[in-house]
């Protein structure tokens, strides 16, 4: 197994001419290890029903193993081929407004019969035939799974066959969804309405995280089948992707990879995987902020508590993501400082013709050397020399950031404001502890284990379980700092209201309550604007640490402090400016006493251990030139060899990385304590 897996997906069968071996040859110039194919073209592995065609396949494992590279076998169902349609037209997904049309990918019924039965046979013959070759190393099941709006026949009947056993009479799904409301009420399991028309909040988050849970099992399904042909050493994983943020038009090369993705519980599904992987783009140029990769890497890290791979990341891209000189090399140590085991681009060459033609790949479509191909082949050969101090990097961050899909879910019903998603306000606490150098986990609020944490953030936990409740007032009692934001803590986990107080269950523990909010039009926050939605928070024993400034609302907190037991715990009662939250995080932090470097974005420190030792890499997102102190006793950059001492000038170019690893002897960093 290489110390890192660098590389990209590799479709000779896309290419307008035979030139597998010179791809080889280029490829291991820029020090590549392995290659990611097979898994977007079924209609080319079995273009007739029944009938297989491995050719291209049994091609590109013989010349990887001629060249010594590794192959991860991707399994090919997440586009049908046009047989497979003509055959059985409702494999097709039908989707709120309708079936869809065949063409684009990802638009399969997941959970037909039909699907399943060749999905199967297609799986099961690729891994038959390919597990044994000794250059595959793993197989990614599926590609970027979600459910795909499925409210079909076969979805539609196991959703009610679900509704059946969790509430047993309908007596007991009534109340649970408040379904008295405009007459939803269902007094029998055969009256159970197309979910379609849904109204009712809860049942339709309910149907939502049902169908998160077919995607997820689907997964698993693809993994127990992969699982009876792979050896003992070869990984399963899978590409986890996020929400996609858009610019505005809509199509998938206007935007990048943005918070926690609506249509699978990444939590839920990644028991269907060995390793965590995932596809993380972002925006570059001048846009580069790092943030992307690191919300990204955080969250993946935390679904198995290891290393992860980043099965795709961009490499030219489009028009606004060519790479500035640097920045490539900046993009790949940013994602090995959040746990990743190496990268593989999308893709290894630009496509000539289809919808992704100019999503460009390492190669443009000249399929010739250019600057990203250069830098690539620099960040191969630094890998080759050190990629061994590198992998395996072991991270234990202090501070858990909670995500939850139904708290997601309940802000699309009951939104903040029309510009505020529950991604938005997740982003805003992330970003803020990010630029800080606050180094954080984001946790599915169901893997959330308090004990390991001396600081939890909540951005927006809407829906919360007494359980939960009790947990967190549990952990701050006991001495950790809890920070949460507005609309958290407002309903169950049927998006039921709470009857009471709000934040419900943690009045004692926040030291405050509120009972109304409202638009905050002209209400200032320490002179700054507070926006889209304000809790008039009444200070009941906890500090307020900043009030609403407004004629009629200056009465109330906008932020409050609140000492519980031996620990702390914060309130953002509206959206603040960053600058503002950021005094707060800070605050919090120095209350848990987490320790956070001098510097701050755009200069980022990310640190963990590999192989016992200190390892900080210093990621500088800017074009100008900037001096930071050494803030460790004695390290030395790994990349260039040079040595420094604390309080010794580390000189940053444009887009620049070091990676310090401390001295044996004195690994205490002198790091500054807020």
């Amino acid at each position: 197994m290489w110390d890192l897996l660098f590389g990209a997906a590799y479709y000779p069968e896309y290419m307008p001419y035979d030139r597998m071996k010179k791809d080889m040859e280029m490829m291991k110039r820029a020090g590549m290890n392995t290659l990611r194919i097979a898994e977007s073209t079924w209609s080319s592995l079995e273009p007739e029903d029944g009938r297989f065609d491995f050719s291209y396949i049994d091609g590109v494992l013989e010349a990887a193993k001629a060249g010594g590279m590794s192959v991860i076998i991707g399994t090919p169902t997440y586009a049908l081929p046009p047989w497979l349609v003509k055959k059985e037209p409702e494999i097709i997904v039908e989707q709120k407004g309708g079936r869809a049309l065949y063409g684009a990918r990802q638009l399969m019924d997941i959970v037909h019969p039909t699907y399943r039965f060749h999905a199967e046979r297609v799986i099961r013959q690729l891994a038959k035939h390919t597990a044994k070759h000794g250059t595959v190393i793993g197989f990614q099941i599926d590609n970027e799974t979600k459910h795909y709006g499925n409210y079909g026949k076969y979805a539609q009947e196991l959703f009610v066959n679900y509704l059946r056993e969790r509430f047993v009479t309908t007596e007991a799904l009534n109340q649970a969804f408040c379904l008295n409301f405009w007459s939803n009420a269902v007094h029998g399991w055969d009256d159970f309405p197309n979910i379609k028309g849904c109204c009712n909040a809860g049942l339709g988050s309910c149907y939502a995280a049902f169908l998160r849970k077919l995607a997820a099992e689907f997964l698993k399904w693809q993994a127990e089948i992969v699982a009876e042909y792979k050896r003992d050493d070869q990984f399963i994983t899978h590409n986890f992707d996020f929400e996609w943020k858009k610019f505005g038009a809509d199509i998938a090369q206007d935007g990048y990879s943005y918070g926690v993705q609506p249509d699978l519980n990444h939590a839920e599904a990644s028991t269907a995987v060995s390793m965590a992987g995932t596809d993380i783009y972002h925006p570059t140029q001048d846009e580069l902020t790092g943030a992307e990769i690191s919300f990204g890497g955080d969250e993946i890290r935390c679904l198995k508590q290891k290393n992860y791979l980043v099965l795709e990341t961009q490499a030219q891209g489009f028009k606004n993501w060519t790479p500035y000189p640097g920045q490539l090399k900046l993009h790949a140590y940013s994602h090995l400082a959040s746990g990743a085991n190496g990268l593989l681009y999308w893709n290894w060459h630009s496509i000539h013709n289809g919808y992704e033609a100019y999503w460009m790949g390492l190669l443009g479509h000249d399929l010739e050397e250019n600057e990203t191909y250069r830098e690539a082949c620099l960040i191969g050969e630094e890998w080759r020399r050190i990629g061994k101090r590198l992998s395996r990097l072991k991270k234990e961050n202090k501070v858990a950031v909670v995500v939850d899909n139904v708290s997601l879910d309940a802000l699309k019903w009951y939104p903040a404001d029309k510009d505020l998603s529950y991604n938005d306000i997740v982003r805003w606490m992330y970003d803020s502890l990010y630029e800080l150098n606050i180094e954080c986990d984001v946790v599915d609020v169901h893997s959330l284990v308090p004990e390991r944490y001396r600081m939890i953030v909540t951005p927006a936990l809407y829906s919360v379980s007494e359980e939960t409740v009790e947990a967190l007032e549990k952990f701050v009692r006991e001495g950790g700092v809890l920070v949460s934001s507005f609309r958290s803590f407002v309903a169950d986990r049927n998006l039921r209201i709470y009857p009471d107080r709000k934040p419900h269950g943690l009045n004692e523990c926040f030291g405050m309550m509120y009972r109304q909010f409202t638009e905050p039009g002209r209400t200032l926050v320490e002179g700054r604007q507070a926006r889209y939605f304000a809790e008039l928070l009444q200070a009941q024993g906890a500090e307020t640490l900043a009030p609403y400034e407004h004629r009629y609302w200056g009465g109330y907190s906008a932020v409050t402090k609140n000492s519980y037991g031996d620990g702390n715990a914060y309130y953002a009662g509206t959206y603040l400016e960053k600058e503002q939250l950021k005094k707060y995080l800070l605050m919090a932090a120095k209350d848990a006493g987490i320790k956070i470097p001098a510097q701050r974005w755009p200069v980022i420190i990310k640190s963990g251990t590999s192989d016992g030792k200190k390892l900080h890499y210093i990621l500088h997102y800017s074009e100008e030139d900037r001096e930071i102190d050494c803030p460790y006793e004695k390290a030395t950059d790994l990349i260039s060899g040079k040595s420094y001492r604390s309080g010794e000038k580390i000189l940053l170019k444009d887009w620049d990385v070091k990676i310090l690893e401390e001295n044996q002897e004195n690994r205490q960093a002198v790091e500054r304590v807020w």
